[in-house]
């Protein structure tokens, strides 16, 4: 009986945290239906997202849909692109907090102006789940990864999981020089040759021809495996995410399925 009230209290807990924000809430598919909008057209740019203070999010990352600004800066590039040149040309694109920022304020707000999500890259995973979103796992206790968890490191890089295939490869959205894309990691074992990366590349090379021509790497290192801490969402229905479309317990291939046919 004590376990049931600890829970109930703590679900009410959670749905006071989110009416107190004013966010409607969101699902798992609308997260990374949102995260996908800027693959492809959106450079890496360090302190893109950010407010020109670096304090927290600035207007790009407070507003409702992808700035038209960051495609045309993308068409501007080539295959020789060097984020070091563009520093703090923070309307030009995303780095990777200001990628992440800029999704979350898209999926639980619905006008521009309001208080944006972004912050530092390390501290986004136990912030979102300090807001009752969902819980933090450090990362010596990730076990796995499925849609939408929210992964950041100490390191200073944060990213969105996509799902989670059969050899243990992940798919992830993230903003990493060059920029925003799918990246797909090795398997556990340090195979490089992995689903994710196939799978990464695949969609990569047939949805974003123009950005594949320019950047084909799809790939990220094992370190994305094991270094990273993670916010997974609560989908009870207490708190702001839920998962009509079951995406928790799909694998990575099938929720990119889904995704494409719903995203063009």
């Amino acid at each position: 009986m004590l376990a049931l009230l600890l829970s109930v209290r703590a679900g009410a807990e959670k749905a006071a945290a989110c009416q107190e924000s004013g966010c409607p809430g969101s699902t798992l598919k609308e997260l990374l239906l949102t995260a996908l909008e800027p693959v492809g057209s959106t450079m890496y740019v360090w302190g893109g997202g950010w407010n020109r203070a670096d304090t927290g999010a600035g207007i790009d990352a407070r507003t409702i849909g992808v700035s038209v600004r960051w495609k045309d800066f993308f068409e501007q590039q080539t295959a020789g692109y060097d984020y070091q040149d563009t520093r703090y040309q923070i309307r030009d694109g995303l780095d990777c907090s200001g990628y992440v920022g800029w999704c979350i304020y898209n999926i639980l707000e619905t006008e521009d102006g309001r208080p944006g999500y972004v912050l530092s890259a390390r501290e986004i995973a136990r912030d979102y789940a300090s807001r009752g979103w969902g819980d933090y796992i450090p990362a010596k206790e990730v076990c796995d990864h499925r849609a939408g968890d929210i992964m950041s490191a100490d390191s200073g890089h944060v990213w969105i999981a996509a799902g989670q295939c059969a050899d243990g490869s992940v798919v992830l959205l993230h903003s990493s020089p060059p920029g925003v894309q799918l990246a797909g990691t090795p398997d556990p074992d340090g195979n490089a040759d992995s689903q994710a990366a196939a799978l990464a590349e695949k969609y990569m090379k047939n949805y974003f021809p123009e950005w594949y021509a320019k950047f084909p790497d799809c790939t990220r290192g094992s370190s994305y495996l094991t270094g990273y801490g993670q916010m997974r969402w609560d989908l009870s229905g207490d708190a702001v995410m839920t998962d009509p479309d079951g995406y928790a317990d799909m694998s990575a291939e099938q929720i990119l399925e889904d995704l494409f046919e719903s995203w063009k």
